[in-house]
């Protein structure tokens, strides 16, 4: 174990195995490094937010003006990410990672951030699984006793760190958190960033809930220490960013730029893109959403937001990546399936058409559908580069039009927000990150939206389409039947009642206290075993 590096959680071979001196001793320099200024950024974070508060505006930087003129590009990618057209996503548990490889996607992204709750087993042992996937050693048997392996043709791996914001509290720097970012970077890279280069790919990420470039700068400083300490080439690592922030939205060729030889794309990341407004925005009652289920990638913000990306992609060369079809397709109900597949066809069918290179699934039963659009559309091509789409105009107000036509707010819609929160937050609570909620795949970032559209409708006393107005109260009575239904459905899947409880202290927490918080996530940590 590296000098000044302590672990807290409990070790066994395997976690051993990936939690070397190697990996461990660039964890300590990295945070030596970069933790000061990572905190700064962390800290201009809030400065922001206490801006917008007092009624200020984002639009395009004046000071970067030049990077956005200039004519530059990113590298191209490598030859196993030129061709993106599908890309699954899921936790780092063996088997739903086999099930992931063997799915038929171009890419997966191995999730250590909103997929995948951040107990140390899910850590340390989704390391070692992402170690045995490399080699192509990764196998599982169920309980059952079926027994999991990788096929001999896989999707390229993408993995995903946690956000900037996070600590890892199981991993003490000199007495102190170390980034969870940096962590789960430098653990997978120094295990693997030379094997993957060896067997013909690469270390490639996926970087998450960036705000500006500047924080884009400071992953291109840690991607430039890691390679210099492990005698990598220079820019064989290849990061691909989500924008999944509204201030970022603002910056999308300067986050491009600021990578400058490690960039590859940027993804839609559509559902924390809707958080982030929400959070943003909070403050204002113009910035009231209405139903998450009214919020679509038609109405006017997320519409410019996703042809503002592939344009800013495209100008440079770079992946432009669409957003995620989170169905999950139900064994009982055809008439289920049939509607949210047509669904998921003509989401993808608008991806592609805007003119998006690839784009996200959560279930392997979606691939075949996504794969049938972007082969309509790519032919023999392996992206859309080519096309520039400069016939897309943003001034900058236009990503802040959050008008929804018809738009209104339900008690429908509170309930859903609510059940979902319960059912997501007890499961998290439970150790699991990615949890199938009424045939959907949720994740951190839905249940981001439905908490804050609970405090945003609160904060605002907002008017239900029945005349009557939310309130704690009325958000309490719902809870509490809620609870009541999640209870159940615990005791009779045979776990008594899991961590409903908490589950509902946890909610009132983020949901309805006063202030706001930032990140379901932190206080959630602090409940984790």
């Amino acid at each position: 174990m590296s000098a000044g590096i302590e672990i807290r959680g409990d070790q066994d071979a395997r976690r051993r195995g990936v939690l070397t001196d190697a990996s461990t001793s660039l964890v300590a320099e990295l945070q030596g490094e970069l933790g000061a200024r990572r905190e700064e950024l962390l800290e201009r974070r809030r400065q922001r937010q206490a801006e917008l508060a007092q009624g200020a505006r984002p639009t395009f930087r004046t000071a970067t003006a030049g990077v956005r003129a200039g004519d530059w590009r990113v590298p191209p990618a490598p030859a196993d990410l030129a061709d993106r057209r599908v890309e699954i996503t899921g936790p780092t548990d063996a088997k739903m990672m086999i099930n992931a490889l063997n799915s038929g996607a171009r890419v997966f992204m191995a999730d250590f951030e909103d997929a995948n709750a951040p107990t140390w087993p899910n850590m340390a042992d989704g390391q070692a699984n992402v170690y045995d996937a490399v080699r192509r050693q990764l196998a599982y048997r169920s309980p059952e006793g079926r027994d999991y392996r990788l096929g001999s043709d896989l999707a390229t791996l993408v993995v995903r760190p946690r956000g900037w914001h996070l600590p890892e509290r199981h991993v003490l720097a000199d007495g102190a958190p170390v980034s969870a970012s940096l962590f789960d970077f430098a653990v997978f890279v120094a295990n693997n960033g030379r094997e993957l280069l060896e067997r013909g790919s690469g270390p490639y990420l996926y970087l998450a809930k960036l705000e500006n470039a500047d924080e884009a700068a400071l992953w291109r400083s840690a991607f430039e220490i890691a390679e210099g300490r492990l005698g990598l080439p220079e820019g064989s690592i290849r990061a691909t960013v989500l924008i999944e922030t509204i201030l970022a939205a603002f910056e999308m060729e300067e986050v491009l730029h600021a990578l400058g030889p490690y960039a590859t794309g940027l993804n839609a990341g559509r559902w924390d893109y809707m958080f982030s407004t929400i959070k943003k925005f909070r403050d204002d009652p113009a910035f009231v959403l209405p139903d998450r289920a009214q919020v679509t990638m038609t109405v006017p913000f997320m519409h410019t937001y996703s042809e503002l990306l592939v344009r800013s992609c495209h100008r440079r060369a770079a992946h432009a990546i669409g957003g995620m079809a989170a169905f999950v397709p139900s064994r009982r109900d055809p008439e289920v399936n049939e509607r949210a597949m047509n669904g998921v066809r003509q989401d993808k069918q608008r991806e592609a058409g805007a003119g998006f290179d690839g784009t996200w699934v959560a279930h392997p039963d979606l691939v075949p559908v996504a794969t049938e659009v972007f082969d309509g559309v790519l032919n023999r091509h392996a992206n859309q580069l080519s096309r520039s789409r400069e016939d897309v105009k943003v001034d900058g107000p236009e990503l802040l039009d959050v008008s929804v036509p018809g738009g209104s707010v339900t008690e429908a819609g509170i309930r859903n927000n609510v059940a979902v929160s319960l059912r997501y937050l007890e499961s998290w609570l439970r150790g699991t990150g990615a949890v199938a909620v009424f045939n959907l795949m949720e994740d951190v970032a839905t249940a981001e939206i439905a908490r804050a559209q609970i405090w945003q409708w609160c904060r605002h006393r907002v008017r239900l389409d029945d005349g009557s107005v939310v309130s704690p109260e009325l958000v309490r009575r719902v809870e509490a039947e809620e609870l009541e239904l999640l209870t159940t459905e615990l005791g009779a899947a045979g776990l008594g009642d899991g961590r409903a409880k908490e589950a509902a202290e946890l909610f009132d927490t983020v949901a309805l206290a006063g202030e706001f918080v930032e990140f379901l996530t932190l206080p959630a940590y602090e409940k984790l075993d």
